[in-house]
């Protein structure tokens, strides 16, 4: 979208203003894209994958069903019961957020 605005003759001023960044971006970019031909940058990519992919999330979500009331110490350590890799409490709660549950206190 940046360079196609520029080559469309828009300044950079004009541009940053249609298409919300800052000029500073807009020229970098653009001069990236004059120099190397790179379109996109590679930031999605960085960071460490996840340790738990959609197979792992299904079976921790088993193990959830199977025991409501499981605490996470004791999820952890039967999802690890099976698996290759182990992994530690907080990717379980990572996980578990990711997931769409959170910390509840039954009813008495």
């Amino acid at each position: 979208m940046v360079v196609g605005a520029r080559r469309a003759g828009l300044s950079i001023s004009q541009s940053a203003q249609l298409l919300g960044f800052s000029r500073t971006t807009i020229s970098r970019v653009y001069k990236q894209w004059c120099e190397k031909g790179k379109t996109s940058s590679m930031r999605q990519s960085c960071g460490r994958k996840c340790l738990v992919d959609a197979r792992g999330q299904r079976r921790m979500g088993r193990l959830i069903q199977a025991d409501r009331r499981a605490t996470l110490t004791e999820i952890t350590t039967s999802y690890n019961r099976g698996m290759q890799q182990s992994i530690c409490e907080a990717t379980t709660r990572t996980t578990l957020r990711r997931m769409g549950y959170n910390s509840r206190r039954p009813h008495r």
